[in-house]
């Protein structure tokens, strides 16, 4: 055998690897809204265009508004029936924030799911997308498990500065999160990073993706994705195989090694760096969305109604992973 076959063998076994997942994705028609459903459409869209209502944005440079949605997500939070705790920490001479809550366990209490989505704006976007679809999906998920009882702990957290240029660097909110998480020696057994959600389309070639995952994914945009990295993979087809036996929408997943574009780009890698298991749930960003970080990323782009099956999803797949299935 050649070094050359032993290398192309090796490589199609890591391909397997990465996009062979559990189940089989939702097909065909999605199934008309019941009046819930009707009625969380409305509250993710007043998420979004609330977040969204400052003309400057929410970002770094534009404190009014980072602190008027910080300050939003915690009243979400107080009002359904939380205590909120703030993580502050200095940059620059400012401090910034993130938000949390906790959804304490019953049983097996130290360990914990995390659910998190970033609230700041890229610079000169108003982020309805990214990542208001997100934190819309973190408040509407919170408000759902309040009076829950399950064997694990649940902990959602909005996190501040996921933008550059905090992008990829220890002053990104949620890897200030995760360093303490991993200080206090905190037993985080699942992270899920809500990373825009909100934007879907049924028409063939309005899916893209980085090479070669091209040739096996849909080339329709109209489902949710999974992704993690290799190390993650238990959670990816765990939670993939979770979603998929009580979702009625399309999914797909993938563990894949971190150099692939995209695969970090989202605050699952700040826990990665600490050794807990991670991943993203994304709309694909960049590779679906043509309004990614621009002036148009608007509320009115976002797909509510679509994300109603998501968000759906996602709580049943949170509740099963909380008891240990």
């Amino acid at each position: 055998m050649t070094v050359l076959l032993i290398v192309v063998i090796a490589l199609v076994g890591l391909l397997v690897y990465m996009i062979k997942m559990p189940g089989e994705s939702f097909r065909g028609a999605l199934p008309p809204l019941d009046e819930g459903g009707r009625e969380l459409a409305l509250k993710l869209e007043r998420h979004v265009e609330t977040l969204c209502i400052n003309p400057a944005g929410r970002h770094y440079l534009e404190k009014k508004g980072l602190a008027a949605a910080r300050d939003y997500i915690a009243a979400q939070f107080e009002a359904s029936g939380y205590a909120v705790g703030f993580q502050s920490y200095e940059f620059g001479g400012d401090d910034y924030a993130n938000i949390e809550v906790t959804r304490a366990g019953n049983r097996l209490v130290d360990e914990v799911i995390v659910v998190g989505a970033h609230y700041d704006a890229v610079v000169g976007a108003p982020g309805a997308n990214d990542n208001g679809s997100g934190v819309a999906a973190l408040l509407e998920l919170a408000r759902r498990f309040v009076d829950i009882e399950l064997p694990r702990t649940l902990r959602f957290v909005a996190f501040v500065n996921e933008e550059p240029p905090h992008f990829l660097t220890g002053t990104m909110g949620s890897d200030a999160y995760a360093r303490r998480a991993a200080r206090q020696r905190e037993n985080i057994v699942a992270m899920f990073a809500l990373e825009t959600i909100g934007y879907y389309r049924d028409d063939p070639g309005s899916q893209h993706y980085p090479p070669p995952l091209n040739l096996f994914y849909p080339q329709q945009g109209n489902f949710i994705a999974f992704v993690g990295n290799l190390r993650s993979r238990a959670l990816v087809t765990r939670s993939l195989r979770a979603f998929r036996q009580h979702a009625r929408f399309p999914s797909e997943g993938i563990a894949a090694p971190a150099f692939i574009p995209g695969v970090d780009w989202s605050d699952h890698r700040s826990f990665w760096k600490q050794g807990y298991p991670a991943l993203m749930i994304t709309d694909t960003a960049p590779y679906r969305y043509p309004w990614y970080h621009s002036a148009q990323d608007t509320p009115d782009k976002v797909d509510y109604q679509r994300m109603v099956y998501v968000v759906d999803g996602l709580a049943k797949m949170i509740e099963a992973l909380a008891r240990g299935e």
